[in-house]
Formats: C-alpha cells, structure tokens, sequence
C-alpha cells in the first residue's frame, strides 16, 4: 500500500486522500482506487514480476499505437506493483446488467457491444504491429505446448472431479492430439495478437463528453495466435447470455471491422469454421478455470458460471462442430448429461421444499364445540381465547352477522378491545412462525375461540391470517372459520 502511495506522489506531485480497494473476481492481483479528489488513478499490486512486466509493456505498446487502453503512469522499482489510469467505475457488463436479467437487449445495449466488437480487431491486428513478443507472458505464441496446457487443465481440473464420470485418457489425449494440430494451422494462417479474455467484465466505459468510449483492461496473458479465440471469448462469456440472433449480428460486426484492418484477405465461410474450432477449445480452457476457481479454491462466482457455461457447451454440439474429435464428443456429452441431471435432481429436491414448507393453520372456532383438533400430527401451537374481549353477538343488529362483516369489523375495532388484544398476540405468533421456518418445520395450528365462533374469533383468525401472510408471503396460511364453513388458503 505504502509503495502505491510513492507511486501516486510521483506521478501527481500530491498525496492521496483515499486509497479503496476495488473487489477482483479470478485473479490474485490487489487493485486499489487512489485519488486526492483532483486526480484519481488505479494502484495494483501483482504477484508475478513476470505478469507484471507482460501488462506494463504491452499496455505501453498499445497506448503508443493509439489503441483504447489504460496509460502506465508510473511503476515501483521492484515492478510489483504500478498505476495506471482511472477509466470509471462502469464495465461493458455492468452496463448490460438489466439486458441479461430481461434477456431483452435493447439499442443502447447492441450499440456499445457493436462499438466494443469493432474495436477488438484494431487492436488484433494494430497490435501486433511492432510488439516485443518477449514481453508476451508465459509464452509469446499459442504454440503446442500452450493448447496442451489449457485442455490439460480442463482435463485435470474439471473433467477429473466430476463424479462417477469415467473416460479412457488414451483415446481423450488422441483427440487432443487432433484439436492442437487443428488449432496450430489456423494460428498459421492468421497470426495476430490474441487477448485471450476478452469479454465484456474486462471492457471499461469511460465518458468522453456525450460519448462513451470502451476501454480494453486485463490482458496481461495475450500472446499470438488465432483472432477468433477472442471472438469466441467474448460472445460467448458465459454469465453474459448473448441471444444466438445477437451473437450473430455481432459477428457480422466483427468480420466488418476485420477486413478494414486485416493484412490478409478474410473469408466469411473460413472465419466461421474457425470460430467454431476456437470456440470449442475456449469452452474447454473456461471449464479448467471455473473447476480451479470453483471446485477447488470455492468461489462462488466461478461455481455460479459453470451451468451457463455447460450449456454454451451443449449448443455448440448440437450445432455438429466436427465428426473428427468423436471421443471428446462422447465425453462432453456425457458431461452434459451429468449436469442436466445434477439440474432435474435440483428441481425435485425444490420440489420437495417447497411440499415441506411451513404451512400455517389458522382457525377460528365455538367453545361449545370444543378446540379445534390439529390433524399434523405434531401437536402444539396456540389457543386463543377471545371471550374477554366485547361481544358483538349480543347486539341484535349484529346477531346474524360475522366477524368478516364490516359493520361487525366497525365495532370491534371502534371498541378496541380486539385491537389490543390482538397487538399481544401479534409478537408472539410472528417470532414462533420464523423460528418454524428457521427450523424447517412444516406445521403451526393457531386457533381462536370465542362463545359462538362467529364474531370475535372470526375477526381475529382473519386478521392474524392476513398479518402472517403479509409478513411471510413464501409460506402457506391455511385458513379455516369451522363455524361458518370457511376452508380456504391465502
């Protein structure tokens, strides 16, 4: 912390006032808001000399090129940490937040995906133009080693703690085999700079007047290789949940903006059959992530992400990516049927839930036909006996109406009697009801009596009622006025 503070010094001749630190998701990496309420930076602090070293360079590269990123204002000695610039607190995703719970991506939406979409290949192929591989960390290429890694690590990282999902690792290497050599001649056919986790959490929204301007960020693992691995990343990021009418749209967009930039003609059908090898294999490297991060380190984002991401995984067979990796399809199929039925196994136990949930049995009842009789088998509950209250019933204007009447209603609470005694009963029947569902209990009888179970205790059973239902919508309120021959629920 002391070290991004000198930073800040040196780089705005002030002290910070603030220094916040910014909540990451996957990486181990600390980032921090620093500013003095003039000046606002981002302070990081790494883990790695070497990923370090790989972000700071590169992002250099691509600032002088003129490209959409954050400016290295200044770095420790020890290069563990620096600051860069402050590009807002808003991303791509968070923009498209309401979008991803409608389902509804509206205009607003698809133009700042269209523009962050055409940015990508500028920097794809602007880039790559001049930039010292060497910086590229831990490999400067996607290189048959590098492929291997990844589906390795969906192998040792996911695929392995799935239970009871056996598979011969021969016959999966020899798939493998083919989908690196695969992936190794597209890569030769176009070979620029590839950020490797492109999506719209690492795309930032900065205010440029009346425009909003995106911003590349996290790409401190980009190295060369095939273009479409990116555009596999971002469209299909799995918590985003693009529509497929969008997706492709945006493809459309991207293969635009490619062939403006491009050195090397580009084929719409070619660019297609790529994408979905790409996407294939950045389906696998995200799996390895989210079982590392999720299965192993337990966080939730990444267990959150896994379902989604399976059924990304789903439409892409369905869709017949390639008859040459037919071991592999035999196993993420049977993957799939794993986690659909993990999914119908999470339903019924729901089910199951939602049949055991509290229900609460509310009655109202005659003392001269005695207590009501609790069916549950679990006894208990509470008796409430209204007699001391006002009666209504000895009236003859009232006499053949009930506590559900408004005339009946307007005496009682006019007298009060009712009201206070109920304002006692309230407390005691809430706290009781919560402990229930605390406890995953399944049964509360509570049981109002009065001389005739027409006035007092009608009134008071229906208002309870209607007091615990409004305070626990999620549970079951039986309501049942014995006398008057009133079963119902709320």
């Amino acid at each position: 912390m002391h070290r991004l503070k000198e930073l800040f010094i040196a780089t705005f001749h002030v002290s910070p006032i603030t220094v916040n630190p910014i909540t990451g998701s996957g990486s181990n990496r600390q980032y921090f808001r620093l500013s003095d309420n003039i000046h606002s930076a981002i302070g990081v602090i790494g883990t790695s000399i070497e990923e370090n070293n790989a972000f700071i360079g590169i992002t250099r590269h691509f600032y002088r090129q003129g490209l959409p990123v954050p400016k290295i204002y200044c770095v420790s000695s020890d290069m563990m940490a620096y600051l860069q610039s402050d590009l807002g607190k808003v991303s791509l995703y968070d923009k498209l937040s309401n979008a991803r719970v409608t389902g509804i991506y509206g205009e607003t939406d698809i133009k700042l995906l269209k523009e962050a979409i055409s940015l990508l290949p500028l920097i794809q192929v602007k880039g790559s133009k001049g930039l010292d591989t060497s910086l590229c960390y831990p490999t400067a290429t996607m290189d048959a080693k590098s492929i291997r890694f990844d589906l390795n690590y969906f192998k040792y990282c996911f695929l392995k703690l799935i239970p009871n999902l056996e598979f011969n690792e021969i016959k999966l290497e020899n798939d493998f085999d083919l989908l690196t050599n695969d992936i190794i001649t597209i890569a030769e056919e176009s070979n620029y700079i590839m950020l490797r986790d492109c999506q719209s959490r690492n795309i930032m929204l900065k205010k440029d007047g009346d425009n909003i301007q995106p911003y590349f960020i996290d790409y401190q693992g980009c190295r060369l290789g095939p273009h479409e691995y990116d555009l596999a990343s971002f469209l299909w990021q799995s918590s985003a949940k693009y529509p497929q009418s969008l997706r492709d749209e945006l493809i459309e967009t991207y293969i635009e903006a490619l062939k403006n930039v491009a050195d090397v003609p580009i084929s719409i059908k070619k660019t297609h059959q790529r994408l979905r090898i790409m996407l294939l294999f950045r389906l696998l490297q995200v799996l390895g992530a989210y079982g590392f991060r999720g299965y192993i380190e337990h966080k939730k984002y990444f267990l959150d992400s896994i379902p989604p991401a399976i059924n990304n995984l789903k439409i892409l067979l369905n869709n017949d990516i390639s008859d040459k990796y037919l071991y592999l399809n035999t196993i993420l199929i049977k993957l799939i049927s794993f986690f659909e039925e993990e999914e119908e196994n999470e339903k019924k136990n729901m089910a199951k839930e939602i049949e055991s949930e509290l229900t609460v049995t509310v009655w109202s009842f005659s003392y001269k036909k005695g207590v009501p009789t609790d069916n549950s088998g679990n006894g208990g509950g509470y008796v409430f006996d209204c007699r001391s209250t006002h009666n209504p019933g000895k009236y003859e204007q009232y006499k053949q109406l009930t506590g559900l009447d408004r005339p009946v209603i307007e005496f009682l609470e006019k007298d009060g009697e009712i009201v206070s005694f109920l304002s006692h009963i309230y407390p005691i029947v809430e706290h009781h009801t919560q402990r229930f569902i605390e406890r995953k209990f399944n049964s509360l009888m509570i049981c109002f009596g009065c001389t005739g179970g027409q006035h007092r205790s009608v009134y008071s059973a229906q208002h309870t009622a209607q007091h615990l239902h409004a305070l626990f919508p999620n549970i079951k309120i039986h309501l049942i006025h014995r006398e008057q021959n009133i079963d119902k629920y709320l």
